[in-house]
């Protein structure tokens, strides 16, 4: 039966299709976010959706910069060189009308230092958080800290008393398959409200009326619909017959496309964010190789070899056509700590590989499990796949399990892979922040995301003194020490370096962000 329109429904509908035209945003990238809990996943676009309605002291703006958001002005103590100070900006409203101040930031990172939240490296050095005023804030480190601030633009403030109104004082144990209130619902402070949340299908953002920025910012997007397409295929075609306006993750084979059809631009920047395989050194055997009571990964010349075997090259032109950088360590260029020589120390040798093999005992090789996720990163399927028939020429034979990251993030949170593929990106654009999380060994402070099992004391000591050292010559020295080791260990097998391309409509106004996350407040609408 067709559905009977009346003149006013006719008009509602055109209206608000020329609605949607002028201020509405159609969001659309591969993979969906994995909760609204503010502290329970420190991944990509779980932060990017977060960062629309809930808001950091400070933030980085498009362009990587870092500016003030709840927080006005920050400083070390003038009494005290191990307490920075906060001044907390005043007449700021969360979006059920409350007023925020110093308790909803003391409260917020109490959350974010307990044990289930995944950001509690960004704070292992802190001792205390104190509410000192209505609106100042303290917080004390063991040791003077010189970049604190660089670790809180994603810490997320709160309200306190709606978090403990609705039970989710806990952080949310996603690893562990919890829901809570917070999962699917937002009470922050940030340019857009929480107006409705299919995880996985549709979430849907309006602006926030009462926004402090609104004189501040463009502000011309007034409402965000957000669709994850996990598909390339179909989401460039979204993108392509107008149903999204917007996609940041446009498949390389693809760009063509979009940059010659009319009305639509693709917009491109390297990314602060490294694409590597990570190895289980640590067990004494494996659950998903080949080899009985041993572990072969534990043998440097077999992961050597692995690192050898990979043709970053034939990646990069053939599976990436081009837009990706072949990576020899796993920092971005964009962070302290980035070497050239060491970015550059990866090479393919598949003969030297197979004698590495041969003199650690593995000359017949063995096959083995790789984890892989296929939706998070740019082709990261395919890459897993090439990996495959790589490795394949040096005896190791791989069997590829793809998932999406839902399914894919947990097995590395909960120690159940043992060669996995994994993207780091560094918002504090410092090496401590890739050593506390990938490189310390696993504790209730630190290593969250290392799933390599690798854990050595005296390496251990170096990465925590990087947040008490004010000398930044002798701190670099050290995390220069600190890279020396982890190349040596070959613990990770860097890949390359990914390259952005947004793919957008021409009349969108906008940079392309190194962290790959778009911030609406900015984007003005022509």
């Amino acid at each position: 039966m067709k559905p009977k329109y009346t003149a006013l429904t006719a008009a509602l509908l055109i209206s608000t299709a020329l609605s949607a035209q002028a201020d509405t945003i159609r969001w659309a990238r591969a993979g969906d976010a994995l909760t609204l809990d503010p502290h329970a996943q420190n991944e990509g676009p779980t932060t990017a959706l977060a960062h629309q309605m809930m808001e950091p002291l400070v933030m980085r703006d498009m362009t990587g910069a870092m500016v003030p958001a709840l927080a006005t002005e920050w400083a070390p103590s003038a009494e005290d060189p191990n307490v920075w100070t906060f001044k907390l900006r005043e007449g700021v409203t969360f979006h059920d009308g409350a007023t925020f101040d110093s308790e909803d930031v003391k409260f917020s990172f109490d959350r974010a230092m307990s044990p289930d939240s995944d950001y509690k490296e960004l704070l292992a050095s802190v001792s205390e958080v104190r509410a000192t005023g209505p609106y100042t804030f303290e917080i004390v480190t063991n040791g003077p800290n010189p970049i604190m601030p660089n670790n809180l633009t994603n810490i997320f403030i709160v309200d306190k008393d709606w978090a403990e109104a609705n039970g989710t004082v806990k952080v949310q144990d996603v690893e562990g398959g919890e829901t809570t209130y917070a999962t699917t619902h937002v009470n922050g402070t940030g340019a857009y409200k929480l107006v409705s949340r299919e995880p996985d299908v549709k979430t849907v953002l309006a602006v926030n009326e009462s926004y402090w920025g609104k004189d501040e910012f463009p502000m011309d997007v007034t409402e965000i619909i957000y669709t994850p397409i996990q598909n390339p295929a179909t989401r460039i075609a979204a993108l392509l017959s107008g149903e999204v306006d917007f996609i940041q993750d446009v498949p390389v084979q693809d760009l063509a496309r979009v940059a010659e059809a009319d009305g639509l631009d693709v917009r491109t920047a390297p990314q602060n964010r490294v694409i590597f395989f990570g190895l289980n050194v640590g067990d004494a055997d494996l659950t998903s190789d080949s080899v009985e009571g041993a572990n072969p990964l534990a043998d440097l010349k077999v992961r050597q070899a692995m690192s050898m075997a990979i043709n970053r090259e034939a990646i990069q032109k053939v599976v990436m056509r081009g837009q990706s950088e072949p990576a020899g360590m796993i920092a971005p260029p964009f962070v302290n700590g980035w070497d050239t020589d060491m970015d550059a120390s990866s090479f393919t040798d598949v003969e030297k590989a197979k004698e590495l093999m041969a003199d650690a005992g593995y000359g017949d090789g063995f096959s083995i499990t790789l984890n892989c996720p296929n939706d998070r990163y740019i082709n990261d399927e395919a890459i897993c796949q090439a990996a495959v028939g790589m490795l394949g020429q040096i005896g190791v034979k791989v069997n590829l399990d793809a998932k999406p990251k839902a399914q894919h993030f947990p097995l590395l949170s909960n120690y159940e892979t043992d060669f996995y593929m994994l993207g780091w990106g560094v918002p504090t654009y410092d090496s401590e922040y890739i050593f506390n999380f990938l490189v310390h060994g696993r504790d209730d402070k630190y290593g969250s995301w290392n799933a390599t099992r690798f854990a050595d004391a005296d390496l251990n000591a170096k990465i925590e003194s990087l947040a008490s050292e004010t000398d930044l010559p002798k701190r670099d020295a050290t995390i220069a020490e600190i890279w020396s080791e982890v190349q040596a260990q070959t613990l990770y097998i860097p890949i390359h370096h990914q390259v952005l391309n947004w793919g957008l409509k021409s009349n969108i106004d906008t940079i392309v962000a190194p962290d790959d996350a778009a911030q609406f407040k900015y984007f003005s609408l022509k």
